[in-house]
This record gives C-alpha cells, structure tokens and sequence, in this order.
C-alpha cells in the first residue's frame, strides 16, 4: 500500500497542475476567439478568479490553506472545464484549442483527486486471525 503524499507534497504537485491551468486560461484570454464569444470569455474568468484566490496562499507558503482553497474553487473550475470542452470545437477545430481543451481538462481531473479528502480503507469485519 502507498503513502499519502505529505501536505508539501500536495501543494507543490497542485503548483504544476495549476500553472497548466494558469497557461490555458492566459491563451483563451489573448485568443481572437475571446473577443466574440462570450461564453468563453466567462471560461477564463472563472479560471482567473480561482486563481487568483490562491495566490495569497502561495505568498505565504501555506500548504494546507492552498489545498482547502483549491478544494473550495474545484466547482468553479471543473465547470468552466467542462464548458470549454463543451464549446470548443465550435469556437475553433485548431490544434492549439483541441490541445488547450486536453490540456486544461487533464489537469483539473488531476487537481480533483489531489484535493479530495483520502478515502479511509474499509474495516473488515473477519473474526478469523
């Protein structure tokens, strides 16, 4: 059976994850695309507010802050996800969308079993020893 990452661990995993998160985010933003839709737009407001949420927790190095704030956004940012899978290939069928919309969606399902609470194994219930 494997350990459980520490906390430090964890923030710094959610680190990486986060700045795919971060870069997806920044080329929606400066996407001509963005200019006329505005379901995209929201895309990246979403990720950016989360985001942005983190930050003071970065600053001070507080590892578990980090990880119950990214635990509280983790909605936000899987539905804005979502949305941008969603509505991708009818805002553009480029490559660098296609893989934008991997990229982010692979991050943020990682990011969700990171800052899942662990599951505890289950009791057995055998007499026999």
């Amino acid at each position: 059976m494997s350990e459980q990452p520490s906390t430090a661990e964890t923030f710094h995993r959610l680190e990486d994850l986060f700045a795919h998160v971060w870069m997806v985010r920044t080329f929606i933003k400066h996407s001509e695309e963005a200019d006329e839709d505005d379901e995209l737009m929201e895309v990246q407001r979403e990720l950016y507010d989360a985001m942005h949420s983190l930050g003071p927790f970065v600053d001070a190095q507080d590892h578990a802050g980090f990880i119950k704030q990214a635990r509280r956004k983790l909605k936000k940012i899987r539905d804005a996800t979502d949305l941008f899978v969603e509505i991708q290939p009818e805002i553009s069928d480029h490559t660098s969308f296609r893989m934008a919309a991997r990229s982010l969606k692979a991050a943020v399902d990682e990011i969700a079993t990171r800052v899942s609470p662990p599951v505890a194994p289950a009791q057995s219930n055998d007499s026999e020893s």
